[in-house]
């Protein structure tokens, strides 16, 4: 009988954060065993599930070890990191002998005295089971990918889609070319190209969208096996910081090297047009205020992103929606523990008196003390993400306050708006709503686009913001755009 070893340790790590991600990050987000999460599969653990579902169809053994995942947010602490490789290792080392090893990781981990904490486990790995075992790895693509990483793996894929809409497929494409390896069927290797490119790409839009495509579909042709997109994390000060093409092709490395640097250069040329639009909040008030159509108004806080390693908790268009007069209007979610813990202690109904955000540095804001009212309160909630294959985000406790006619979103555990459970966990249905707030980057475009009538970036001050050049960078290389025009002289 086959026998398969798999994993789950990840995070995004956002350097400028000023929140440090320990065991309790951990323990809030995604930490199981064994695959104890059941059915409620966390979004990080669902490789995890494919892959035993795909290893029984097969009649393998497959031998699930930890399942960790925090929120992202600033470095790992040390003794947290080091304890999950060695608890990883442990295990890998007792279920061995092992036909292959089945790594879900980010991509973007930071951890204190690792730059590369993903790139340092996977070399560990490859040191516990020699140089034959294959080793696949599905990565989110907002990884920053190292020669650490492509020289530990068999195979490194990433997600296509942003949002993440793809996680279960890719994690399929993983297994498939792994056990296409076991099997004796190809043998594949990686070749690579750095795009000295750093941004943010939407693949719900063009050009993006059909550059994608265009990778996709030259995958089974000509032994060509996998091709991905690497983003790159862009705040994560970082060596490896940027955007990268990965081809996997069977036994050529110099056809997989060639297709690399043309797609990658052709990644290039698209670097302007595929960055999104950010409104200003001046311009984002102005047409809050002026909305009519019977569809909400989306604007995205993309600098206030817990998924991108912010607090959630920024005022500075809350403070702005009031001071506008928007009414008919939703916000959410911020983390505020103790605003949700004041809401509980009065109950549903009442009147208080609420200091708000602006807790946990100067790129939160400061704080607003408001006269609210508590319309909803919810315990132990969750947010689905993905329509076909459901995982799930715990978001703690919940509270809804409504002040001035915006109804403000408060939880406990630390998340990014992902779904519109964010507001019907509460009973608020968004599409009643005029003007609707999501702190979030991009995840939430799979929820809210089918109920918006627009939808607008917002760049507003934060811990995530899409400014590039005004990060103070020292260990990313500068020799990328846009903090050079061409990084590629003839």
């Amino acid at each position: 009988m086959r026998k398969i070893f798999t994993a789950t340790l990840g995070t995004e790590t956002n350097t400028f954060s000023p929140l440090p991600t320990g065991l309790n990050t951990f323990e809030e987000s995604c930490l199981y065993r064994s695959g104890s999460y059941g059915d409620r599969v966390p979004m990080f653990g669902a490789p995890l599930a494919v892959w035993h579902r795909l290893a029984d169809a097969r009649g393998w053994h497959t031998t699930e070890s930890l399942c960790a995942f925090a929120m992202p947010a600033g470095r790992t602490v040390k003794k947290v990191y080091e304890a999950f490789r060695d608890e990883i290792l442990t295990d890998l080392r007792a279920a061995m002998p092992v036909d292959a090893v089945l790594l879900s990781l980010h991509g973007a981990m930071v951890a204190d005295g690792y730059d590369d904490a993903e790139g340092d486990l996977l070399a560990a790995v490859r040191r516990t089971v020699g140089p034959e075992v294959p080793i696949g790895v599905e990565l989110d693509l907002h990884a920053n990918v190292s020669r650490q990483k492509l020289d530990a793996a068999t195979v490194i894929v990433l997600f296509k889609e942003y949002p993440h809409v793809d996680i279960s497929d890719r994690a399929k494409e993983v297994f498939e070319l792994i056990a296409d390896v076991v099997e004796g069927k190809t043998k594949p290797v990686m070749g690579w190209f750095d795009c000295r490119t750093v941004g943010i790409f939407h693949t719900t839009r063009q050009p993006m969208r059909g550059f994608v495509d265009r990778c996709a579909a030259l995958e089974g042709q000509d032994g060509v096996l996998s091709i991905s997109i690497v983003h790159g994390f862009p705040w994560a000060d970082v060596a490896d910081m940027g955007s990268k093409i990965i081809v996997i092709a069977d036994r050529d490395k110099e056809k997989a090297e060639r297709l690399a640097a043309k797609l990658g250069l052709e990644f290039f040329q698209l670097r302007q047009a595929t960055q999104p639009y950010y409104t200003t909040l001046e311009d984002a008030m102005s047409r809050a205020r002026s909305h009519t159509l019977r569809r909400p108004l989306v604007l995205a806080d993309v600098s206030d992103n817990a998924g991108g390693g912010a607090a959630s908790d920024s005022t500075f268009i809350l403070d702005a929606m009031i001071k506008c007069g928007v009414k008919e209007a939703a916000i959410g979610m911020f983390w505020d523990p103790m605003a949700v813990r004041i809401a509980f202690e009065a109950g549903e109904g009442a009147r208080l008196d609420v200091r708000l955000g602006g807790k946990l540095s100067p790129a939160s804001g400061p704080p607003l003390d408001l006269r609210v009212t508590v319309t909803g309160l919810t315990r132990d909630a969750y947010m689905q993400f993905g329509e076909r294959d459901k995982t799930f985000i715990s978001v703690g406790d919940m509270a809804a306050l409504s002040v001035d006619g915006i109804v403000v979103v408060c939880n406990t555990r630390r998340a990014q708006c992902l779904s519109l459970d964010c507001f019907t966990n509460l009973g608020i249905e968004p599409a009643t709503q005029r003007v609707i707030v999501v702190k979030s980057m991009q995840h939430f475009y799979a929820a809210f686009a089918p109920v918006a009538s627009d939808i607008l970036y917002l760049a507003v001050p934060g811990t995530v913001p899409p400014n590039f050049r005004a990060l103070p960078y020292v260990r990313a290389s500068k020799n990328q755009w846009p903090f050079i025009d061409n990084p590629f002289p003839d």
